[in-house]
């Protein structure tokens, strides 16, 4: 089965230490999410996983044969329309014009985009129109891995449930394997089997929560039930640093 397996990685810049001895593993079909506060280095895990950062100590083995990712900043070509946008890794791939533009439009169905919305060029679209395109731009490849990095945070409350759900759905029907950077445990709550907690300064794995019930079957109340346990675990209160008023009061 393949497989994503970071063993022993550790980062610097410069002389400051951003990981240190990370280990995980990630199988198809597997929703693996890593949360902590911010500057922990959980964009640099990403980086380094996915090949836009170079590794140095440690070692990252990735058996999957394709992989595409969405960040929080939708990132498309400014000078193409919204259909090219979609179309581009296809493109890459040598697929034709005709073949590439029709899944394109294929997947711009299901990510709620008209056809009148795929002749628009960046500028002319909304952040969440934008941010459509960049998720629809990443599934239309089908690959079997996917990184993502914050790609909700900025998203009102209907798009975000919106797009969770064809992530969920693309994830239980395709084996898709995800790499999911958030800051919201909620978010990793609801779409994650496991969530890995990075504490910073240098980042790295503090805890492990293992989440067995099926995403499909996981309800909101199911989701509330289980923060409110985080929320009341030392380890947890410590690396998110929610005891704030207890530290203000340690030092008035």
């Amino acid at each position: 089965m393949a497989q994503l397996s970071v063993s022993h990685l550790s980062h610097r810049f410069g002389p400051t230490e951003v990981l240190s001895d990370i280990n995980l593993t990630l199988q198809a079909g597997e929703v693996v999410s890593i949360v902590g506060p911010s500057g922990g280095g959980k964009t640099t895990l990403l980086h380094l996983c996915s090949g836009l950062l170079e590794v140095g100590d440690g070692n990252i083995r990735n058996h999957f044969d394709s992989q595409a990712a969405a960040f929080q900043d939708a990132r498309l070509l400014p000078w193409k329309t919204a259909r090219d946008n979609i179309a581009f890794g296809l493109k890459a791939r040598g697929v034709g014009k005709v073949e590439r533009h029709a899944a394109a439009e294929q997947i711009a169905q299901e990510f709620g985009l008209k056809p009148a919305d795929l002749d628009k060029f960046p500028k002319d679209l909304s952040g969440g129109m934008r941010q459509r395109v960049s998720f629809a731009r990443a599934l239309v490849l089908q690959p079997q891995l996917l990184f993502l990095d914050e790609p909700f945070s900025a998203l009102d409350i209907g798009l975000k449930q919106e797009l969770q759900a064809i992530l969920l759905r693309h994830v239980t029907e395709q084996q898709l394997a995800v790499l999911f950077v958030t800051h919201d445990l909620t978010e990793a709550l609801k779409l994650s089997h496991r969530i890995l907690v990075l504490g910073s300064h240098p980042g790295r794995i503090v805890k492990q929560i293992n989440l067995p019930q099926p995403l499909m079957e996981r309800t909101e109340d199911d989701v509330y039930r289980e923060l409110h346990t985080l929320l009341q675990d030392p380890g947890i209160i410590e690396t998110f640093e929610l005891n704030f008023a207890q530290r203000r009061g340690d030092n008035a």
